[in-house]
């Protein structure tokens, strides 16, 4: 079948987060990275499509290609393993605690933001011909979405930052849907199709994804946006950090695995039980 059964993808999904506990931190820096990377030429792909064509819709359409892709070759989000760690963790399987989940996360992290920076820089050379210009018409849209996700959030004050916290929430909601639907189907075509839906979803509303903002902002400054890296960690990167964590962990991983993790196994025993009940005949 190519569709796996929501019981036995939890289990697939909690190997899948204690394969990458015990992983080892090169190879754990190295997926990171590429991910990262990835990600982010995509999300400057995106950029270009939206401006090029005057439809940001447009551009949503197109930037799962990049989420896809990274997925396919095994590469890892912190998005990703926000959701898949802790599930090898909340199973209680043996050597997984809660130290090597964070240790888990901080690598992503690092590996992820890596990533995006070198392509921040590769792309900032190819909007300015090397820093020689002016940044190009895209350029300049990535400097602008720089400002207005961060100074454009601090004018609310709290209310600025519980606003881009919640939409890291829901863009994390979004996007662990889209890592659990690159398990739930074993053909390739099925795997694009559950990933790209919501992963598109999540970029059309505007939604902040802390991997893809990675890129954007230091991208930003490098093109002349008027914001500082300090207005980046504290009116977007760290507030968007624990939404995507808190999204992925309540809507995603906790509701799988309370509600097909534990209950599968109750299923099991209590058919066990009842066909040893049922008399065989001779």
């Amino acid at each position: 079948m190519s569709y796996v059964k929501p019981a036995d993808l939890v289990t697939s999904l909690t190997d899948a987060g204690e394969s990458k506990i015990f992983m080892s931190t090169r190879d754990t820096l190295i997926r990171a990275f590429m991910a990262g990377a990835i990600l982010s030429l995509a999300a400057a792909f995106a950029v270009t499509m939206s401006v090029q064509t005057g439809s940001p819709l447009i551009g949503a359409l197109l930037f799962p290609v990049g989420f896809v892709m990274l997925y396919l070759l095994g590469y890892d989000l912190l998005t990703g393993v926000f959701v898949l760690a802790p599930l090898a963790w909340l199973d209680k399987r043996p050597g997984v605690t809660a130290k090597g989940v964070l240790r888990n996360w901080g690598l992503v992290f690092i590996g992820n933001f890596a990533g995006a920076l070198v392509v921040a820089v590769l792309m900032g050379i190819v909007f300015t011909f090397g820093f020689a210009t002016e940044p190009n018409e895209v350029g300049k849209a990535i400097g602008h979405i720089g400002e207005n996700r961060t100074l454009g959030y601090a004018e609310y004050g709290a209310a600025g930052w519980l606003t881009i916290f919640v939409r890291g929430v829901l863009c994390n909601w979004m996007v662990s849907t889209g890592v659990v639907g690159a398990m739930i189907a074993t053909d390739v075509p099925g795997k694009v199709i559950a990933m790209w839906m919501p992963v598109m979803l999540f970029f059309a509303m505007g939604f902040e994804h802390s991997i893809v903002n990675m890129f954007l902002f230091p991208s930003g400054i490098l093109l002349g946006g008027d914001f500082t890296i300090l207005d980046y960690f504290i009116w977007n990167e760290i507030p968007v950090v624990l939404g995507n964590l808190v999204g992925g962990l309540a809507f995603t991983a906790l509701v799988l695995f309370v509600t097909h993790g534990r209950t599968a196994p109750r299923r099991e025993a209590k058919v066990a039980q009842e066909a040893e009940l049922v008399p065989v005949e001779n």
